[in-house]
């Protein structure tokens, strides 16, 4: 789940996402799957939504938000990837 923090002074401001139609055609693949996430979430919070579909919409939303996890993780975009990427410091009996 993503942090709500206050937007910098410095800081641009976020960008719109893409449609799912711009996604698939010039963005990168973790656009596409924000793209799909909202796409499926809308679909399955639409009471017109057939219960059929709803299992397995559902199932395929979990695993789009999943991904974007995996992603954000790797890039360091959650906060997770640096603090694992840091090395430990040397252990120093004498100083406790």
């Amino acid at each position: 789940m993503a942090n709500l923090r206050a937007v910098g002074a410095d800081e641009p401001p976020p960008k719109k996402p893409l449609s799912l139609t711009e996604a698939a055609e010039k963005g990168s693949h973790r656009e596409l799957l924000v793209a799909m996430r909202t796409r499926i979430a809308r679909t399955i919070q639409d009471p017109k939504c057939p219960p059929r579909d709803l299992a397995a919409l559902s199932r395929r939303l979990q695993e789009i938000a999943r991904e974007i996890e995996e992603i954000d993780s790797q890039d360091g975009q959650d906060g997770i990837g640096s603090a694992a990427g840091t090395a430990d410091e040397a252990f120093d009996a004498e100083a406790l």
